[in-house]
């Protein structure tokens, strides 16, 4: 009988530049995949490639062949030295961590959705393949469940816990509905591109301006929005509803006097504006204008950092989920060791049941006994062996189970 294996590097044991070198992608997976589960003899693989993990879940009756199956896979990614970054666990601590990976409390935010996805496309790419059987499908079955249960039992992801996803949270409560909000995104920062890309998701029209047009145009494509001059933003700037400034300017790029006129354009319809631009972009003063609301940096901070602690506090609920479905899972596992002996009991008893219905009853009653107890399933068997041959022999039917606890 083998056990579950979980391997390989992630953010809390490799520098991102190890992890990129590392990095597999769905092509490569589908060339790696047979080949590594072949070359290393484990009888079960599967890859979960992400931009902060790349794990090896196995089943392997052998752990020498886990240490091969490592590797085999560093030297096909021609980097033996990253050995040193690479975690191994197995059994109960293997199987814990799955679960959390897929529940996303392993997440570098807490909670995130997307790690569930990507761990369903890795087990669906794995499935295609043939390179997992009874125990990871069981496994990812069971991991998925929890991760679940995690989601509907705890408030893991009630909050935002990014300051690009708070930027929308806020500008959803202010604005309510926003299909039909207009975006301004002022520069090019990876926060500013983060937050309007959720706010595309949602419907938004999203326009882009950036000091260099030749870069607003690529993102504006990216993120299938319009690109605009940025000497053209004060034209523009009165249409907008939310404005997300995320430039690496020294100076103040919306001042009070252009929002004053920007404002008065629009009849003063209210207008969010985030600026998550450090240094501020944004004078601090345009935040009294009226119908106009300023968030900087770290209010947005605030927001996170107190919803990180409410996620945080979720997490250790979201763990005794975890652990109850571990149980579960190793339950399973060692009932698997029986399934030999109750096959022989059947097969011994097959033709005593049609004869005898006492049989049949003894029969239902070992089964029930060894998977209840699976550490003595061979006490059991015997015992109920010997009451077997006793009723085949037209003797009494005593309750088993009795006299195996001595009564």
């Amino acid at each position: 009988m083998g056990e579950v294996f979980a391997s390989g590097v992630n953010f809390k044991t490799a520098p991102v530049e190890v992890r990129e070198r590392l990095a597999c992608g769905a092509d490569e997976a589908r060339k790696l995949l047979p080949h590594l589960k072949t070359a290393s003899g484990v009888e079960e693989l599967c890859i979960l490639s992400t931009c902060n993990r790349v794990e090896l879940y196995a089943y392997s009756s052998r752990e020498e062949n886990v240490e091969l199956l490592l590797s085999l896979f560093l030297e096909e990614k021609g980097l033996r030295e990253a050995r040193r970054h690479m975690f191994v666990r197995k059994g109960e601590e293997a199987v814990f961590h799955v679960f959390k990976v897929a529940s996303s409390l392993d997440s570098m935010v807490v909670g995130e959705p997307q790690i569930t996805a990507q761990f369903k496309e890795s087990f669906r790419l794995a499935q295609e393949l043939g390179t997992v059987g009874k125990i990871l499908n069981r496994l990812f079955e069971k991991a998925l469940r929890a991760s679940k249960r995690v989601r509907v039992e705890t408030g893991i992801s009630r909050n935002a816990v990014s300051v690009s996803y708070a930027a929308v949270e806020l500008a959803k409560k202010i604005f309510g509905d926003l299909k039909k909000a207009k975006v301004l995104l002022v520069g090019a920062g990876e926060m500013g591109e983060l937050a309007a890309s959720y706010l595309k998701r949602i419907g938004c029209q999203v326009f882009i301006t950036n000091r260099t047009y030749e870069r607003a145009l690529k993102l504006s494509q990216q993120l299938g929005g319009n690109a605009l001059r940025f000497e053209e933003m004060e034209e523009f700037l009165g249409n907008m509803d939310i404005v997300i400034v995320s430039t690496g300017a020294r100076n103040y790029v919306l001042t009070t006097d252009l929002v004053k006129r920007a404002m008065k354009k629009r009849n003063y319809d209210p207008m969010f504006i985030i600026d998550i631009s450090v240094p501020r972009n944004v004078e601090p003063a345009v935040g009294r204008v009226d119908e106009v609301f300023l968030y900087d940096i770290d209010d947005l901070k605030e927001v996170v950092e107190s919803n990180l602690k409410d996620r945080l506090r979720e997490a250790k609920r979201g763990e005794i989920i975890i652990w109850d479905e571990v149980k579960k899972f190793m339950n399973w596992m060692e009932s698997l060791k029986i399934e030999p002996l109750i096959l022989k009991l059947k097969e011994t008893t097959r033709e005593l049941e049609r004869e005898n219905p006492y049989v049949r009853k003894l029969v239902f009653r070992a089964i029930r006994e060894m998977k209840r107890n699976p550490e003595s399933a061979s006490i059991i068997f015997r015992i109920f062996d010997e009451e077997v041959r006793d009723v085949s022999r037209g003797e009494s039917l005593p309750y088993v189970y009795n006299r195996a606890n001595g009564a």
